[in-house]
């Protein structure tokens, strides 16, 4: 049953919620905040939904760039390198983003008929992230739910688990991540030195994948 709507960036992790929640996601978005790397992921979200056939509309949030402060908003320079949980990433966080975005996702929801929007946050983003934390997800979909007519839900169900975990899922679904993006400075390749190349090159090894995303380094 069609009943959902994800929000896709065109990384690893929201590209495989997409195939293992095929049959129930009737409308993927994704958001252009102004991010450096939005570009690469979205060619990316836009060719998974054509080829599930999938609706997938990309919804323009200007006014972040302009108004928050992240260095995944200041130029690829100003993006740090390291590990997750190293004190300097949190400077890629940028303000409420899931807020923002499981709000309007919401919204269309309603307007769309449907009861849930899916958002694939996952462990290892709790280091840093306040918007991808359990008690977060708890509460917006709490919030979702009391603020809309048919009681809109967020499903978050990589929230407990590992990016290996979602690369092992990936695998069986038979996922080519070459075809996702995930580094934050948004070059033509893989920079292989920010937090989130770091954890995607350990999550395929992990997950016994062969990594043939092209790095810088």
């Amino acid at each position: 049953m069609k009943d959902s709507v994800i929000i896709l960036s065109g990384g690893m992790d929201s590209t495989t919620l997409l195939y293992d929640m095929k049959e129930r996601i009737a409308l993927a978005v994704s958001f252009d905040y102004g991010s450096n790397h939005n570009w690469r992921e979205i060619a990316f979200a836009r060719l998974h939904c054509q080829r599930l056939g999938i609706r997938h509309i990309v919804i323009k949030l200007d006014f972040m760039h302009g108004l928050f402060k992240s260095s995944l908003l200041s130029g690829a320079d100003a993006i740090p390198e390291g590990y997750y949980e190293d004190e300097n990433m949190r400077s890629t966080v940028v303000p409420f983003r899931n807020g923002i975005m499981l709000s309007i996702a919401a919204g269309i929801a309603e307007s769309e008929g449907l009861k849930y929007v899916m958002m694939a946050n996952h462990g290892g983003d709790h280091a840093i992230y306040p918007d991808c934390r359990p008690e977060f997800v708890t509460a917006m979909s709490a919030a979702t739910k009391a603020g809309t007519y048919p009681g809109i839900e967020i499903l978050a169900p990589y929230t407990n688990i590992t990016k290996t975990d979602i690369a092992h899922r990936g695998k069986q679904l038979g996922i080519d991540y070459a075809e996702t993006w995930s580094c934050y400075k948004g070059g033509e390749r893989h920079c292989g030195k920010c937090g989130t190349c770091v954890e995607r090159r350990e999550a395929l090894r992990d997950a016994g994948i062969e990594d043939k995303t092209e790095y810088e380094v």
